[in-house]
């Protein structure tokens, strides 16, 4: 900032990007977001690459979401979606009034793919109508026309906007090697927009063979029967992030396959589980669950030990939940970075925990809804607040009896470096009672497709 920019490496630059040559397309972005004057005179110039005359602006922003692989932070999306919106606007300048109402639409019809079609999206989507009111006075002070944001919520309705990914380049990009610096972003092979943090230099606590099964999605919505197979799988646990690594025989090494994030997770036997032994399961913090078979008993234990024990060492204090106008139950955002508690205090946290998830039991159980005026959805409501309350109180409960032995192990011990080491031994946990689990509904045709063999008995006066 500051400096006169070079025209002429400007245009290489975007002229390079615009083929892919030495790039890839997931580099692309790294060169048009950030906030300085060579990134957005690159992105200026890269946009004029594209010709968005006489098409409409959903398609316009099919045909750039093919080409760009729209990855970032927040502000670091919108700056492209600025370059995207000031071409439009060139390229057809008696639609809008200006740039800016290009990138309110735009940003809006993003979010509304995302409300519509995205999988955290919990309860009622968003209508024609809510959509056509959020936008009142965005068009630099006036309202935009009714009939062309019908047009585009039907659009969207209908054919959900792609973004360009390619999996053979985002894994070589955003997965973790050995050439990538430590700041290098690690994304969730399933949500590609969704960083999980990770700490290069974290020791390795536990690696082994695992069975790994989905059993429910985010907040605990069913998988679908084709995709709740059973796949073998080399993992690691490093820091709070599960690697789930397979061998790429062309480069003779393991790759990351799939990461899972632990923060605010929770490990325990699935006792009711029995078409496999030595079955675990992990249930995350945005409620996604995992089957993990491990190769025998012992085996199983360490890993559930391990990781509830990097769980309840390094799990941050949860942020407030959402405030609306609404009178719904939110969950509270579980945020991802890495604790800076020491163990003590770390301890004293999740006790804090504990008796505050008490007493909101407490207050439910004393507050119950009365079933003979109580509304369907007033009883649903009380029926999800309860599982979540009970589920964070049995969380925390085994969080602090971890934390506690490991504690008394540690005290034991005469190396005092922080954090974990790998071993071949975990700390002993005391015996959990029954899990509270997430029930997921099944289709009839989704349920056990054996029956129980009955063997009839011996007629005794035979």
């Amino acid at each position: 900032n500051g400096c006169e920019v070079d025209g002429e490496k400007v245009r290489g630059l975007a002229q390079r990007l615009f083929k892919l040559d030495g790039f890839q397309r997931v580099d692309v972005v790294k060169h048009l977001d950030k906030d300085n004057d060579f990134s957005r005179a690159v992105g200026e110039e890269y946009l004029k690459f594209f010709d968005f005359a006489g098409q409409p602006l959903d398609g316009a922003l099919r045909s750039f979401l093919k080409v760009v692989v729209l990855i970032g932070e927040t502000q670091e999306r919108e700056r492209v979606l600025q370059h995207f919106s000031c071409r439009f606007h060139q390229c057809n300048p008696g639609c809008f009034c200006s740039s800016g109402a290009v990138l309110a639409l735009t940003c809006a019809l993003m979010l509304l793919n995302t409300d519509l079609h995205g999988q955290q999206n919990v309860g009622k989507s968003m209508s024609s109508s809510k959509f056509v009111s959020n936008l009142d006075g965005m068009n630099e002070g006036k309202n935009f026309n009714k009939n062309l944001l019908k047009g585009l919520y039907n659009s969207i309705k209908t054919d959900p906007l792609e973004w360009a990914v390619d999996e053979g380049e985002l894994m070589s990009s955003v997965y973790v090697d050995g050439e990538a610096g430590n700041g290098a972003p690690l994304r969730s092979k399933t949500n590609p927009f969704l960083d999980v943090p990770h700490d290069k230099k974290a020791s390795e606590v536990k690696d082994g063979i695992l069975q790994r099964k989905l059993h429910a999605d985010i907040d605990g919505k069913r998988i679908p029967w084709g995709k709740r197979g059973w796949k073998t799988f080399h993992g690691v646990l490093k820091g709070m992030v599960l690697y789930l690594q397979k061998v790429d025989y062309r480069r003779d090494q393991l790759v990351n396959e799939e990461v899972v994030s632990v923060h605010h997770s929770l490990a325990e036997p699935a006792v009711d589980y029995t078409k496999k032994p030595h079955v675990f399961r992990l249930q995350t913090a945005d409620w996604r669950v995992f089957l993990f078979q491990a190769s025998g008993k012992v085996e199983m234990n360490s890993w559930i030990s391990r990781i509830n024990l990097a769980s309840a060492l390094q799990s941050s204090q949860p942020f407030p939940a959402a405030v609306g106008s609404q009178r719904k139950f939110f969950r509270p955002i579980l945020p991802a970075l890495q604790s800076a508690h020491t163990l003590e205090r770390q301890l004293q946290s999740h006790l804090g925990m504990l008796e505050s998830f008490k007493a909101d039991i407490s207050y439910m159980q004393k507050n119950l809804p009365e079933h003979k005026k109580a509304k369907a959805k007033e009883l649903e409501e009380h029926r999800i607040r309860a599982e979540y309350l009970h589920y964070e109180m049995r969380r925390y409960e085994i969080y602090i009896q971890v934390l506690e032995a490991w504690k008394s192990i540690k005290k034991g011990d005469e190396d005092e470096e922080e954090g974990l080491q790998k071993s071949h031994s975990s700390p002993a946990l005391p015996e959990l009672p029954p899990q509270t689990v997430i029930k997921v509904k099944r289709n009839i045709s989704e349920r056990r497709t054996y029956r129980r063999v009955i063997v009839p008995r011996l007629n005794k006066e035979a």
